[in-house]
């Protein structure tokens, strides 16, 4: 038996806790059992919960030193450092060959142990900056549903840690045990998208100086890097510099997200055929409409759609 240990804190998110029990700790009789299940915390007792209830955890940390899968399901505030007994708890835990697993902001709490230095990691999309800035020798991809080395592997956004345990089970005990696992719990048993559909489109920033207004009337103009920088009556060189510190992006990127921006939300709100969205927009026909849309979101414009379509 697979022995699986989450370690917990106040205050512990329940969903992201609950993603762990349901792939791990959920016996059901029509299916072998292959994983034992635990819940530890650095002082016994009882840990607050997001759900606004509090719950008793009765093992400290020496329950990872028998974890074959040590699991952070979350890490609420992420800027909570870790103590110096559950650092070295976890470095324990990986040094004999435990498995550390991270759901969501969890990531936080393995990124401290230095365990992500020099590696791919991936989180909710709207920490990824923040991560990113906090732990510049992990790289960081906010696409990706999760991200697995073997050693460790992390989740985004709470719901894909239903994704990363499924992946985790079907390396384990086969694709036919983790497809028989995510039809009880009513789930895909495998997901090709990433994150990027479910983020918003990228502020604009403030030192615009009226270009994103001007920019955003003409799209469906055939406008160049050259036509931004006359609007602002500076060269296309100070123009990049510009752009590189209001945008972290060339122009060109930035003028093809406004585009893509455009159209997600033409495709939320009208019901205007994708070719006549893509004349818009400024992409010209929908072949590169498709194109682009799907490089920037991970998605077609049409699945865009039906997810978000506003009624």
């Amino acid at each position: 038996m697979h022995r699986v240990v989450a370690l917990v804190r106040p205050v512990q998110s329940t969903f992201e806790l609950g993603c762990a029990i349901e792939a791990f700790g959920t016996e059901r009789p029509e299916m072998p059992q292959h994983y034992t299940f635990g819940v530890c915390t650095e002082t016994p007792g009882p840990v607050p919960t997001t759900g606004g209830y509090v719950m008793t955890v009765s093992q400290d940390l020496s329950a990872l030193d028998t974890a074959d899968s040590v699991i952070i399901p979350g890490w609420l505030p992420v800027e909570e450092p870790l103590s110096d007994p559950v650092r070295r708890a976890l470095l324990r835990a990986h040094a004999r060959g435990a498995r550390l697993v991270t759901i969501c902001s969890g990531v936080f709490a393995l990124a401290r142990t230095g365990l992500l230095d020099g590696r791919s990691a991936t989180t909710h999309w709207a920490r990824a900056e923040q991560l990113r800035r906090e732990f510049p020798h992990v790289r960081v991809e906010p696409d990706r549903l999760f991200v697995d080395h073997g050693d460790v592997a992390t989740s985004a956004g709470a719901g894909a840690g239903f994704d990363l345990c499924l992946h985790l089970v079907r390396n384990d005990h086969g694709a036919a045990y983790a497809a028989l696992l995510a039809r009880h719990m009513v789930l895909p048993p495998h997901r090709e998208v990433g994150q990027a559909r479910h983020a918003p489109p990228p502020a604009p920033g403030d030192a615009l100086d009226g270009l994103l207004p001007w920019v955003d009337e003409r799209l469906g103009a055939a406008l160049s890097v050259d036509d931004l920088a006359a609007h602002l009556g500076v060269s296309p060189r100070t123009l990049a510099r510009r752009s590189a510190r209001w945008f972290g992006m060339s122009p060109g990127a930035w003028l093809l997200s406004r585009r893509v921006a455009a159209a997600r939300t033409l495709l939320e709100e009208t019901d205007l055929p994708v070719e006549a969205i893509a004349m818009r927009v400024g992409f010209g026909s929908s072949v590169n409409l498709r194109r682009r849309f799907r490089d920037r979101t991970g998605t077609t414009p049409g699945a865009y759609r039906r997810e978000f379509r506003v009624p």
